[in-house]
């Protein structure tokens, strides 16, 4: 992983040359959030598969 510039770079050489700018945006959306997800794990801010259901059943209805 390099700089955000260059993997922008990287993934506009791999997206179609018709992309729309839509599909430009989305991507980097994307890849965005997935670098935070890495980043979260790797910091160490994750929960455990108990700790999300204990949240989740606050707002399940049975």
């Amino acid at each position: 992983m390099g700089s955000p510039k260059e993997d922008v770079k990287k993934m506009l050489e791999q997206l179609p040359d018709d992309a729309s700018l839509e599909d430009i945006q989305y991507h980097i959306f994307v890849f965005q959030k997935v670098q935070k997800g890495v980043l979260d794990v790797e910091e160490g801010r994750v929960l455990s598969q108990e700790e999300v259901e204990a949240r989740m059943a606050k707002w399940l209805v049975e």
